[in-house]
């Protein structure tokens, strides 16, 4: 591993991508997530990679969507309601099989909200966000150096399942700086004719990508196919992090920037003799459903905490379907509000 670098997590997403073998990037402008495009633009054309500021979201994911089909490793990155305009194209991309990496740096909504960041796109990421039966797999990263880490193995992980996958995180980890450590190695961006890519037929057969499928029971049968490795991506791709005390009688639930401030949360209490544990989805999609409900299984109390009005909390109670759901609480701010140390603390104290 090199040095430690001084970096924002948007820079890290960008740099990481690069040395993961990045071939092709196409994004758009917009705020917070503004310098992982500048620093995409800086530093492909250095190592003869292809950078384009699109046009506008929409062409940016449909570039995605025809680098990928070649076999190239593809990707782009928006804020919010950027992410909304890609979200046909990630449908598209996900009905032909296309792997791909969506970055999505979270600001407040909706509509064009503000700045700040945010966790409020979290139904859209792990719903599928567009139209059809599909999933992406969702990274949500709660460090610059966890932002790196996921996105280098993001396009092994997409390239495996052919799926797009997305990292999931919000504008203030976007900007803020943390050191982190990169691979040395940068990997060379390969076009190895895989038995799916279009690379022109001289020499083989005709290939064809599509998502139309228009003959009787064709797309319900595509569509079990998807289904059956979604499920094999729940079964080997699921990730989560559990911190403090094993069998807490307070269990602090978050993910991303929530999940620092959890933490800070979780040791002041156990300071203070609560005896408290944090459980840290590292996928929103697959959720750990099973994990976060053995951890929850003694807990007096289940805190919920994120910077919304109330999302990942669906996900906990489902998860917790089968034991006392009434033990669940939460702590919530919206618009680029973020909950603070106290009012956690607070929750997880007071009857």
């Amino acid at each position: 591993m090199s040095e430690r670098i001084l970096t924002t997590g948007n820079e890290a997403a960008a740099e990481a991508a690069i040395r993961a073998g990045l071939h092709f990037y196409a994004g758009y402008p917009i705020t917070p997530q503004n310098e992982l495009t500048a620093y995409m633009a800086a530093h492909m054309p250095e190592h003869e990679r292809i950078f384009i500021q699109s046009e506008s979201e929409l062409s940016a994911i449909n570039m995605v969507f025809g680098a990928s089909a070649t076999g190239a490793r593809a990707m782009t990155s928006s804020s919010s309601p950027g992410i909304s305009l890609k979200q046909e194209g990630i449908s598209y991309m996900a009905g032909c099989g296309l792997p791909g990496v969506i970055i999505n740096v979270m600001r407040g909504g909706p509509g064009l909200g503000n700045i700040s960041g945010s966790q409020s796109d979290y139904f859209q990421a792990t719903r599928g966000g567009g139209h059809g039966d599909y999933r992406t797999i969702v990274y949500a990263p709660w460090s610059a150096q966890e932002i790196a880490d996921m996105v280098s193995s993001s396009f092994d992980v997409a390239e495996k399942y052919r799926i797009p996958v997305m990292i999931l995180f919000d504008g203030y980890l976007g900007q803020t700086m943390e050191p982190v450590k990169f691979s040395d190695a940068i990997d060379t961006p390969s076009l190895d004719n895989k038995d799916w890519t279009l690379t022109g037929c001289a020499g083989r057969k005709p290939r064809r990508l599509c998502s139309l499928m228009m003959e009787d029971g064709a797309l319900e049968s595509w569509n079990i196919e998807l289904e059956k490795q979604y499920q094999t991506i729940c079964e080997n791709e699921t990730r989560y992090e559990q911190l403090g005390a094993n069998d807490p009688d307070v269990l602090l639930v978050a993910f991303g920037f929530s999940a620092r401030q959890s933490a800070e949360a979780m040791d002041q209490l156990t300071d203070a003799e609560v005896k408290t544990g944090l459980f840290r989805p590292q996928t929103v999609w697959p959720f750990p459903s099973e994990a976060l409900a053995k951890a929850a299984e003694k807990a007096k109390k289940v805190v919920v905490v994120e910077m919304n009005l109330g999302q990942m909390i669906e996900d906990v109670r489902l998860a917790m379907a089968g034991s006392n759901v009434d033990k669940i609480r939460f702590v919530g701010r919206s618009g680029g509000g973020v909950p603070s140390v106290r009012e956690i603390m607070d929750a997880c104290t007071k009857e």
